[in-house]
């Protein structure tokens, strides 16, 4: 879970429109390229697993509070360009339940989006490294789930750091449902002695790394028979997805 629990308010102006800018950029290049094949038939693929991430990310995992992706079963079934569309829809649908906020939708379909795109990639790489072994989907989409959460979680970390995030902003009247973010925040922050009362990065990302290890792992088993699955009953859908 790399998803950026922040509401409105809170983040400077000026990453929130660089999300925006490089999100919307993105997605015209992701738009252009879905419409070179038939687009009648793509469609439905992005519905269908947009549902599915939207429903996996709504239903927390007690008690490690974490929330699954599907981001890189989505990458790796319709391939990067379809993927990130995919996960543009899903921000922006869950961010009106309050899933994070609405001018955070930029950063998140970075964030999120970099999972099913490098998710993606990482796949069918592995698929060539295991490909002597006898179940080498279920190794290959593990091992890329894996390290693209890792990866988009560094991408998260960054984008907080960077924003110079200050504890002193996160008024609990404004997080109202984004507890998660706001105990990682405290976690950080607890027995620092910064005098400019800014979140401590180092302990904000060993806490988050420890609050998401256990969810890594599990998203990583069922990327993993997700796949396989899907690949018993459908091929052509793991072998051809270079949408």
């Amino acid at each position: 879970m790399s998803h950026i629990h922040i509401p409105d308010g809170i983040l400077p102006i000026w990453i929130l429109l660089l999300g925006w800018l490089v999100t919307i950029f993105l997605l015209l290049l992701c738009i252009k390229r879905v419409k070179r094949g038939n687009l009648s038939q793509k469609l439905p693929y992005i519905g269908i697993v947009s549902a599915l991430m939207i429903i996996a990310m709504m239903i927390e995992i007690v008690p490690i509070a974490y929330h699954f992706n599907l981001s890189v079963i989505a990458g790796i079934i319709m391939g990067p360009s379809m993927a990130f569309i995919a996960v543009f829809l899903v921000d922006l649908i869950i961010a009106m339940f309050g899933h994070g906020g609405i001018t955070v939708i930029g950063l998140n379909t970075l964030v999120v989006g970099t999972e099913a795109v490098i998710g993606y990639y990482l796949f069918h790489f592995f698929l060539k490294v295991f490909k002597v072994v006898s179940t080498p989907l279920t190794y290959s989409a593990a091992i890329a789930t894996f390290l693209s959460l890792i990866f988009s979680s560094i991408l998260m970390i960054g984008f907080i750091s960077i924003s110079n995030l200050e504890v002193s902003n996160l008024k609990i009247d404004k997080i109202q449902d984004q507890n998660n973010f706001l105990e990682k925040a405290k976690l950080a922050n607890k027995n620092t002695t910064s005098k400019n009362n800014n979140i401590n990065i180092y302990r904000f990302s060993k806490t988050v790394v420890l609050m998401s290890l256990a969810g890594w792992f599990l998203e990583a088993l069922l990327t993993g028979f997700v796949i396989r699955y899907i690949y018993r009953i459908r091929a052509p859908i793991i072998i051809k997805s270079t949408g």
